[in-house]
């Protein structure tokens, strides 16, 4: 049986950035994995060229059953930190709209840097090394396909169960649930929405066309682009806002936002009487979204022009545009989800890091707890704050 004083599950963001941060506190430190590769969920976000953190990172930007839990971590291990890490490696990055930083060139040089930290703080990695029991007699033992390990402390840091296709699986919860520890139900976020109606004709018809709204729901508004599909509706307005969305709720879609859509019918019906209202829409949107929201709201308007319309009718009808309601059958669930909301319960663990407060000396990291980010490099930075603050604690 080989001896560790940590053994970590799981090589992706956090559990990287956890075992270089234990390592060069002087641990003997066992990172393992199941994939062939590690680091896919890095290598393949951002297109390839990983949004791996955000400039305006704040507690308000992550969900969690406790919204207060994911303080601690992020106000220790920074985006300034993590940033600061990246430069001291030559990776050359830029930023986007909203404070999203990426890779001028891949990727890959990210989760390079994270396995040099590695192997230059001593950690031993071993892949693919899946872990059929875990026990625990005051030390924590671990039967894996390559044999029996064992450690005082065990970081579990497998993630969720979204993209299954790259090996995601409830591995972390059925950790948790062994050792007593509460999990929340797990759903798919940050995720595309489907329809079963007639909408889904709709958007299969405007697939491909994208443009910026305002998408409300729950009281919860983001204002992004949204994207129109063979499935359904997608872009960052519609992933920020599925986070929020519970089957059986519709959206509000402002598909002028910033602009009283009534009003500027009016003054368009003051200024070109003899126009058609289908004509003057497609000044300020999309000809094919206008031809589909005629079919659907205003077919009887088709042939007549604005003058014909009276101005209480115009109002309505801006209404409808700045509020165009519809409602999701579902999600594209975790195939296509860029992360798993839910988790284990930030009751269980101490803030400061993510200990559970009955079992000593396991720690749960990353996306597997219950702290799911926004769109934009905010769960990758969860991912090293998370990781970081378990990493000092080992």
């Amino acid at each position: 049986m080989q001896q560790y004083d940590v053994i970590i599950i799981g090589a992706g963001a956090s559990g990287l950035i956890c075992a270089a941060t234990a390592g060069r506190r002087g641990r003997r430190v066992l990172l393992l994995d199941s994939s062939r590769k590690v680091g896919s969920k890095i290598l393949m976000s951002g297109g390839g060229r990983c949004n791996f953190t955000n400039l305006h990172v704040e507690p308000e930007n992550y969900l969690s059953g406790n919204p207060h839990f994911c303080k601690s971590a992020l106000s220790r291990y920074t985006q300034w930190d993590f940033i600061s890490l990246v430069e001291r490696y030559g990776i050359a990055y830029h930023e986007r709209e909203h404070g999203q930083l990426f890779c001028d060139d891949s990727a890959r040089q990210i989760l390079r840097m994270l396995l040099q930290e590695c192997e230059q703080a001593g950690v031993s990695l071993r892949h693919p090394c899946p872990v059929t029991a875990i026990d625990y007699d005051g030390r924590y033992r671990l039967q894996t396909e390559a044999g029996e390990f064992n450690a005082e402390s065990l970081v579990v840091a497998t993630g969720g169960l979204s993209i299954p296709s790259m090996g995601a699986s409830d591995f972390g919860y059925r950790v948790a649930r062994q050792f007593g520890l509460a999990v929340f139900e797990p759903r798919a976020g940050l995720v595309p929405f489907t329809f079963s109606d007639g909408m889904k004709g709709v958007t299969g018809r405007l697939s491909g066309i994208s443009l910026p709204v305002t998408l409300r729901c729950r009281g919860h508004a983001f204002s992004e682009q949204l994207l129109f599909t063979h499935r359904g509706l997608s872009g960052p307005a519609v992933l920020q806002l599925s986070n929020y969305w519970r089957p059986g709720q519709s959206l509000q879609v402002d598909l002028l936002p910033g602009r009283q859509a009534g009003e500027l019918l009016l003054d368009l019906k003051r200024k070109q009487p003899r126009a058609l209202l289908k004509n003057l829409l497609t000044g300020v949107l999309p000809q094919k979204l206008v031809q589909e929201l005629m079919l659907l709201m205003w077919p009887e308007w088709q042939r007549r022009v604005i003058a014909e319309m009276p101005d209480r009718l115009l109002l309505e009808v801006g209404g409808q545009l700045n509020a165009w309601s519809v409602k999701p059958s579902g999600t594209e669930g975790y195939r296509t989800a860029e992360v798993t909301l839910g988790g284990v319960d930030t009751d269980e663990l101490w803030s400061r890091d993510l200990q559970s407060r009955r079992q000593p000396g396991l720690y749960f990291i990353g996306e597997v707890v219950d702290v799911t980010g926004h769109l934009g490099g905010f769960n990758f930075q969860w991912a090293w704050s998370s990781g970081h603050a378990a990493g000092e604690a080992v």
